[in-house]
């Protein structure tokens, strides 16, 4: 089974701005049924309203912290009350600090840094996988980050938790492809007008490593819209048979 988009349940976690906001207003703009995950309730409307004025559509919003797997669970059975079932999981989430070089970070962070950019993603799919194998067919797009194909100074910590959100996925796409699930990730390096842009903006270093960064995107630097697309590609059943890959939108920044 293939979803058709226009009658796709479609879950966006992280959904509430930047990728996962454009993500949601695309999909609902092509007719599907959107739930919007975030871990704030003004933040969630405004999105949905966003969307809606987008669209037209009605997207609903479930509040979740996606690093309490307890809390994923609940938020999981939400998304399936309200929609019936879920057909397309798309998690756009990211770190909440800036790059910054290792000796910068205190051992006592790491595991914080680590867990945040790294368990939303995993615990949302390990909640929604079990209704989509279920019903024989369904799609994962997790957003990534090149930063976990190539060691970047600065980046540490966040590449190794985006290495363990590609491998996860990867591992999770061989594992589902007998029931129809179809699991792939998109691994940007630069996007601009977003809240990433921003904290990456904030800090005189970030500043000066991805400013160097941006000048190799001889492309342009990829914005959410692009992001977005190529989830809705993903999605869609143009790609029934693309599963397991790891997609890099950036430019040109980088060929890894």
């Amino acid at each position: 089974m293939t979803t058709q988009i226009a009658d796709a349940r479609v879950v966006v976690l992280g959904g509430t701005g930047g990728v996962g906001l454009e993500t949601a207003a695309q999909f609902a703009e092509r007719g599907a049924r959107v739930v919007i995950l975030g871990r704030n309730h003004e933040r969630g409307a405004s999105a949905c309203e966003a969307v809606r004025e987008r669209s037209g559509a009605r997207p609903h919003f479930v509040r979740v912290d996606a690093i309490d797997p307890e809390d994923v669970t609940r938020a999981a059975k939400a998304c399936i009350d309200h929609l019936g079932s879920v057909d397309v999981l798309v998690s756009a989430t990211g770190p909440s600090q800036p790059p910054r070089l290792l000796h910068d970070l205190a051992i006592g962070d790491l595991r914080e840094r680590i867990n945040e950019i790294m368990l939303p993603p995993l615990h949302m799919m390990h909640a929604l996988l079990p209704t989509m194998r279920e019903q024989g067919s369904g799609v994962v797009v997790n957003v990534a980050s090149d930063a976990a194909k190539t060691a970047t100074p600065g980046e540490s910590a966040i590449g190794a938790a985006m290495a363990a959100i590609v491998m996860f996925s990867k591992a999770a796409a061989l594992e589902a492809k007998r029931e129809g699930v179809r699991i792939n990730l998109l691994t940007p390096s630069l996007i601009a007008d977003t809240p990433g842009a921003a904290l990456i903006a904030g800090e005189p270093f970030s500043a000066r490593m991805f400013e160097k960064a941006a000048s190799l995107a001889h492309l342009g630097v990829a914005e959410p819209k692009d992001l977005a697309a190529m989830a809705v590609f993903l999605a869609g059943p143009d790609a029934a048979r693309i599963t397991g890959q790891a997609i890099s939108v950036n430019g040109g920044i980088s060929v890894a």
